[in-house]
């Protein structure tokens, strides 16, 4: 899932639209009530969020979203689409209230945001030729063979590759795991890193590629579990808490999983984890 290199190319977006924008004062969530609107980030990733062929915007988050908001008096979800790098930036300078767009949570963009606590959890996965001939499983693998590297644009596996010992400048940069799936089937690339979800999806239908076993990426000597949120202005803890309560009851309940299952998620996704404890 997208991750940290976006958050860093964002960085300092934020800080020059932060800088120039007029954040409203007062109660966020009062004030989303009274337009009775809410305006959501998404970034055309499948599952995530994105705009189907018929032109509606669907994906695990907006379709949370649309119950969420709704249950908070908010009637009309507005999808506001960018590019993923442009999330946190469009977030600070207004040009969206929410981003919903399972964003993974880490420290670099809890600096910038506040998150709710996940909705998701998920490991890493690849997609490499029928068979596996290179015996690719993790990071270290692609290291050790010298496989010819893919991931994409602002994806946290850039940043695992590397914490591996891939060299980044030979990391190809790819659009998306569609994209992914054809360089791996035309054989311009070895492997390409996703989401256990994405990837898994992805390739159901090819003849020439399959998807690895989900495992976790090591950062230093750690497996790393990664959790996909809603970000909010920091404004707007207010806000945040009204949508993590509604967030708890529907895990209670089961009815996030429902929701979710819709889009490929399976039980193993869940997850207990706190946006405080993928902040730190």
């Amino acid at each position: 899932m997208l991750l940290g290199t976006a958050g860093a190319l964002g960085a300092a977006g934020v800080a020059g639209a932060a800088g120039c924008a007029r954040v409203p004062s007062g109660d966020s969530l009062a004030r989303l009530r009274s337009q009775g609107t809410v305006r959501l980030g998404i970034a055309g990733e499948v599952p995530y969020g994105y705009i189907d062929e018929q032109g509606e915007f669907t994906g695990e988050a907006p379709e949370l979203a649309k119950v969420v908001f709704r249950r908070l008096g908010m009637a009309n979800v507005q999808p506001v689409a960018t590019d993923f790098a442009s999330l946190i930036p469009g977030l600070n300078s207004q040009q969206f209230d929410v981003v919903s767009a399972g964003m993974y949570i880490n420290r670099e963009r809890c600096a910038q945001v506040l998150f709710s606590d996940p909705e998701y959890q998920m490991l890493d996965a690849f997609i490499v030729a029928k068979g596996n001939p290179k015996e690719l499983h993790d990071y270290r693998d692609v290291v050790r063979t010298g496989a010819r590297f893919a991931t994409g644009t602002g994806y946290a596996e850039i940043g695992y590759a590397v914490a591996a010992g891939y060299p980044e400048k030979d990391i190809v940069i790819l659009q998306d795991q569609v994209a992914g799936l054809n360089a791996v089937e035309s054989g311009r690339v070895d492997v390409f890193a996703g989401t256990a979800l994405t990837t898994r999806e992805v390739v159901r239908k090819s003849r020439k590629a399959e998807a690895t076993e989900p495992f976790a990426a090591i950062v230093d000597g750690r497996e790393k579990i990664d959790g996909g949120g809603f970000a909010f202005r920091k404004t707007d803890a207010e806000l945040r808490d009204a949508f993590n309560a509604e967030i708890h009851k529907m895990k209670r309940s089961g009815e996030l999983f429902r929701i979710l299952s819709r889009f490929g998620f399976t039980e193993s996704e869940m997850t207990e984890l706190t946006a405080k404890e993928l902040c730190r």
